[in-house]
């Protein structure tokens, strides 16, 4: 299980006691130790804002990612973006013109699948290109929206 990673599931349809979400939440929790659930947008920027030492990963609804993208896009330590979505060829058009989307996916297997490999990619990285410091080393801090 990946540690030392700030991942942020934003929808406005995030509901703990929806047993969809709970799902989607253990299902991503079996890569990652901690996931930020966020309702808005603006909730996830400034999660991102506030949290700028650590490696990211965003997960955005397909409804959010169009308009959120833009905003995070070029945020120096965010690593990859995953959209979540019912339609997958209506993302597909705008998410291609942005290179940190991984994929426009229709199951959370799917993005746990290619978070995973996000994750190792970026540790296969950083092992052959070591920090001067020895790497990142920062917690994942469990911050609410």
């Amino acid at each position: 299980m990946a540690e030392n990673y700030l991942v942020i599931w934003v929808d406005g349809n995030i509901d703990m006691a929806n047993q969809d979400c709970q799902n989607t939440m253990e299902q991503l929790r079996a890569v990652v130790n901690q996931v930020n659930p966020c309702k808005t947008p603006e909730q996830c920027v400034q999660m991102l804002m506030e949290n700028q030492e650590e490696i990211s990963f965003v997960i955005s609804s397909g409804a959010f990612g169009q308009h959120l993208v833009p905003d995070i896009h070029d945020m120096a330590k965010l690593n990859a973006i995953f959209i979540f979505c019912g339609n997958k060829q209506r993302h597909q058009v705008w998410a291609q013109n942005w290179p940190k989307i991984k994929g426009v996916h229709t199951t959370i297997k799917h993005i746990c699948d290619k978070l995973a490999t996000a994750i190792k990619q970026y540790n296969q990285d950083h092992m052959s290109h070591p920090t001067p410091f020895g790497g990142i080393h920062a917690n994942v801090l469990p911050t609410k929206c």
